[in-house]
């Protein structure tokens, strides 16, 4: 079997994002033609993952506009199920931070039942040496009208 590797999103990943994301529950799923913006507006912010061939993980992000300490906003994280349990998530967070040395601080959303996505930003944040604080940001009645549960702001740095 070949290794995982990392590379930039790009164009042709649209439509594989989708299925990919539709296999990662509890990810929100988005119409095709979003992952194509994902994957090719957030290219330089974005990581994918191939393994055989296949795109089986992937980032998806960007620099936050107006800010005094540049953040990166993580969208989403998807490891197909098949490679689970073995650090992929973290490792693609680290290859683009690598690739981001003037981010501080690195931000994204969790619901509060996804123990998977706040053990891996809690283990990243471990690994940073920085502090990661949450807080409620989008509320289940007020933003998302009993349609989706709250999600809280996480954010760790600052980074050096």
């Amino acid at each position: 079997m070949d290794a995982v590797s990392f590379r930039a999103p790009k164009t042709t990943d649209g439509p594989e994002l989708n299925e990919l994301v539709k296999r990662c529950t509890p990810l929100d799923t988005n119409s095709v033609y979003c992952n194509l913006l994902q994957a090719s507006h957030f290219s330089t912010t974005g990581v994918a993952a191939e393994y055989d061939g296949r795109l089986m993980g992937f980032v998806s992000g960007y620099l936050v506009p107006e800010r005094n300490e540049p953040t990166w906003f993580v969208l989403q994280v998807a490891v197909d199920s098949q490679l689970r349990g073995q650090g992929i998530a973290k490792r693609m967070l680290h290859h683009k931070l690598e690739q981001l040395p003037e981010v501080r601080y690195l931000e994204t959303t969790i619901t509060r039942d996804n123990q998977a996505s706040w053990r891996l930003f809690e283990r990243l944040a471990k690994d940073l040496n920085a502090p990661l604080h949450s807080e409620l940001w989008f509320e289940r009645q007020v933003h998302f009208h009993d349609r989706h549960d709250s999600e809280y702001l996480v954010r760790i740095g600052p980074l050096s």
